[in-house]
């Protein structure tokens, strides 16, 4: 009896022994001891290295959400005025399969517009932003229009320094992909997002009626399921995963285990198996996880929000980017959280019918539904995502 006592102790010995290893090089594996260069933007004292005033409020910028988490966004500080600087959309940072009209990139500099003349507020400085200051793009060219021409001018007008509450906000994770309480919105939540809607064609309506739920919900989730059969759509999405702490500070920008709300140990033991075995995250495996986790999703949402334009010009698509800029601190104020759900709003061949479908349902008046977004209060908080350094936003 003993003996047999022994053996069990050893085995048991042996067994958590070799797990404790395994941990150990899985940690090891992900980058565990390294330091997270990428997360550094995120702490209020990285704007504060900066005297040009330009610099810090792009500091505060660049945390804005944009598509794919690509950060398209270029600035140039206009040398003969200290208090003007201009930006750019990155045309290298175009996701030319899931984006082909480069919409959500445009979007995506609303959204950092947004957070600099909130950083602005807070620091005193009132953000003057006229858009396509040089013209409208070349559609025909695009990305080289990209390139030459600004999406705005920026000039800051001293004033006195405003309240920080949204300012606080933008220090806060922009999306949470997590499960939602079942309560609705209040009547005051719903106004203070619906009040966003501006005068200019810009709407913002929010839907928790139960026939809206599922109906919105099935369009997410059949086109969730189109594209994760669309191979060159999910590849592209593929390729800018970084599955472990390396890849994340070299290249901090795109996906990574954080977006699914994985932090502290567990995220090194899933970034340490997707290193060494890529295929976790990738191909087959990739689009059955995306399912899985839309389904989730939908099926923990109790309101949609959906930001409208009367046409859909680059203007109406930068101008979308700052309303939901404007939402996503609001909501923060709040206690709401947001994920946007950009998928039946995409525009490659495949997602065409449902795209027509939605449109015909939610804009028959030939308007534009510039974004989806889920609302709702998070069960969970989620970790932050990787930020680069404000100096690669600089124009050479």
């Amino acid at each position: 009896m003993k003996k047999a006592f022994s053996i069990l102790r050893l085995t048991v010995a042996v067994i958590a022994t070799l797990c404790l290893v395994a941990a150990a090089a899985l940690y090891c594996v992900s980058g565990g001891f390294m330091k997270q260069t990428y997360m550094e933007p995120w702490s209020k004292s990285y704007a504060g290295k900066y005297a040009d005033p330009r610099m810090r409020l792009a500091s505060v910028g660049l945390l804005a959400a944009s598509n794919h988490n690509m950060q398209p966004w270029k600035i140039s500080l206009d040398k003969s005025d200290p208090m003007v600087f201009y930006l750019y959309a990155d045309s290298s940072r175009m996701t030319k399969e899931v984006d082909p009209y480069s919409r959500q990139l445009m979007i995506s500099q609303g959204t950092f517009l947004e957070y600099v003349a909130v950083a602005g507020e807070k620091e005193g400085y009132r953000a003057d932003i006229s858009l396509f200051p040089d013209g409208a793009y070349d559609e025909s060219d695009l990305a080289k229009s990209m390139d030459s021409k600004p999406v705005a001018r920026i000039a800051l007008n001293k004033q006195q320094p405003g309240s920080s509450m949204l300012y606080d906000a933008s220090f806060l994770p922009d999306t949470n992909r997590g499960a939602y309480r079942a309560t609705k919105l209040t009547g005051a939540q719903v106004a203070a997002l619906e009040a966003l809607s501006s005068a200019d064609g810009v709407s913002v309506t929010l839907y928790q009626d139960r026939i809206d739920l599922g109906d919105i919900g099935r369009f997410a989730l059949r086109s969730a399921s189109i594209e994760a059969g669309v191979s060159r759509v999910m590849g592209e999405s593929d390729a800018i995963f970084r599955a472990n702490e390396r890849q994340k500070n070299q290249y901090r920008y795109g996906y990574s285990v954080e977006g699914q709300g994985v932090s502290g140990f567990m995220k090194h033991m899933l970034q340490g198996l997707v290193t060494i075995f890529p295929s976790m995250n990738a191909g087959a495996a990739a689009s059955e996880n995306f399912i899985k986790s839309t389904a989730a999703s939908v099926g923990h949402t109790p309101a949609y929000a959906m930001i409208r334009t009367a046409g859909n010009s680059r203007l109406d698509q930068v101008e979308s980017g700052m309303a939901y800029s404007r939402m996503v601190l609001i909501g923060h104020t709040l206690g709401l959280a947001m994920q946007p759900l950009s998928q039946v709003l995409e525009e490659y061949p495949e997602m065409k019918a449902p795209y027509d479908e939605f449109k015909k349902a939610y804009a028959p008046d030939g308007g534009t539904v510039q974004m989806l977004l889920r609302v709702g209060v998070a069960t969970r908080s989620v970790p932050l995502s990787m930020r680069r350094d404000v100096q690669s936003l600089i124009r050479p």
